[in-house]
């Protein structure tokens, strides 16, 4: 972002969501079980917010009223909210197996 002093300001944001695999296959318990459901909780939301910010120029055009972007449903969107909307450059890695164990 290009402030009026000529500086640039950026935002570095690492996110680790390794652990949402399937419960039944894993048989993970406890604490693990847990952060688990979380974890595919919050993919759940991201998902949600993306899809929402990828229709909203389009549906803004059509009913001229703006359109709700849930950036409240978890913790991870609230804290990408900043690097999701607005005027932002956001560059995300995933790291996917196609291993059938999982």
């Amino acid at each position: 972002q290009h402030c009026s002093s000529g500086v640039m300001r950026a935002k570095l944001t690492l996110v680790d969501l390794a652990g949402s695999e399937r419960l039944k296959q894993t048989g993970v318990i406890g604490i693990k079980k847990k952060e688990s459901i979380n974890i595919n909780k919050d993919l759940f939301a991201l998902a949600k917010v993306i899809s929402a910010l990828a229709c909203r120029d389009k549906k803004e055009r059509l009913s001229k009223s703006p359109v709700h972007v849930p950036y409240r449903d978890s913790k991870l969107t609230r804290l990408l909210r900043d690097s999701l909307g607005g005027n932002c450059c956001t560059v995300m890695v995933a790291c996917v197996t196609s291993w059938n164990k999982y």
